[in-house]
């Protein structure tokens, strides 16, 4: 069993630390008589000239993916040393979106449920439901989620199909492809891909309610789940970076048109 408390409490501590950082949980849950929950943290970067972007990313979905909960860890941790890094931003992230599978290393939860196929189905499992409720009430502006896959050889990621995660994913994939590098096979996931990028998903996967408009970005992280996990965790934290300043300058370039 992985000690949940050991790897959540640096995280409390950069909260007490740093003002900008503010760590709470949601969907409180019961599994076997052990409480769990989904911690969130809340990062302000500084202000810019334009109201916040409220940006949410999502790791830990699938409990076997250790390098998609280290990552946005170690993401608020450089933050919290360079807050710039964020100016502009409102970062809502969720580390351990699958406290319970993390805890034991499986990809399912507590109930053996594959929560990255549950979600505006009328999920009745709780990670899936206090997930909906932030997304129905923060109305975020772009969706992140990581993930590893063993299958992979390499990065990669699902665009949707929109113009605007095309500008996103090709610039992350190509800045995180000098840690590792890129899946180019034609097929990945049992989807057509192109250079690393595909257009399709699975239904259930974690996204925006609905009936959310204007419907925000929407991009998944993939790193090869074999690859030696520090460089999985530098690659996704590049990624993260780069999706950062590519949007802040997209904003920047739509206010002047």
């Amino acid at each position: 069993m992985r000690d949940l408390r050991a790897l959540l409490e640096p995280l409390v501590l950069l909260g007490e630390l740093h003002p900008a950082l503010q760590t709470s949980f949601t969907g409180v849950f019961d599994f076997m008589g052990v409480p769990y929950s989904v911690p969130r943290v809340v990062f302000t970067g500084p202000p810019a000239a334009h109201d916040p972007i409220r940006l949410a990313i999502f790791g830990g979905l699938h409990g076997d993916e250790p390098a998609s909960v280290l990552a946005p860890l170690a993401f608020l941790e450089r933050l919290a040393a360079d807050p710039a890094r964020a100016t502009g931003y409102e970062l809502a992230v969720y580390p351990l979106c699958n406290p319970v599978g993390y805890s034991r290393a499986t990809r399912e939860n507590g109930a053996g449920v594959d929560l990255n196929r549950e979600f505006w189905r009328g999920s009745v499992q709780p990670e899936v439901q206090a997930l909906e409720r932030e997304l129905r009430v923060n109305s975020f502006h772009g969706l992140i989620a990581l993930h590893a896959d063993d299958t992979a050889e390499g990065i990669y990621g699902y665009t949707r199909g929109q113009v605007l995660n095309e500008a996103l994913l090709e610039p992350a994939l190509r800045s995180a492809g000098y840690i590792l590098p890129r899946d180019t096979r034609g097929t990945i996931d049992g989807w057509l891909a192109r250079d690393g990028k595909i257009e399709a998903c699975f239904q259930g996967v974690l996204s925006a309610p609905p009936g959310q408009r204007p419907r925000p970005f929407d991009l998944i992280f993939e790193t090869p789940a074999h690859a030696p996990i520090d460089r999985q965790v530098e690659a996704a934290v590049t990624a993260l970076d780069t999706i950062l300043d590519e949007y802040r300058q997209f904003i920047a370039y739509a206010a002047n048109l």
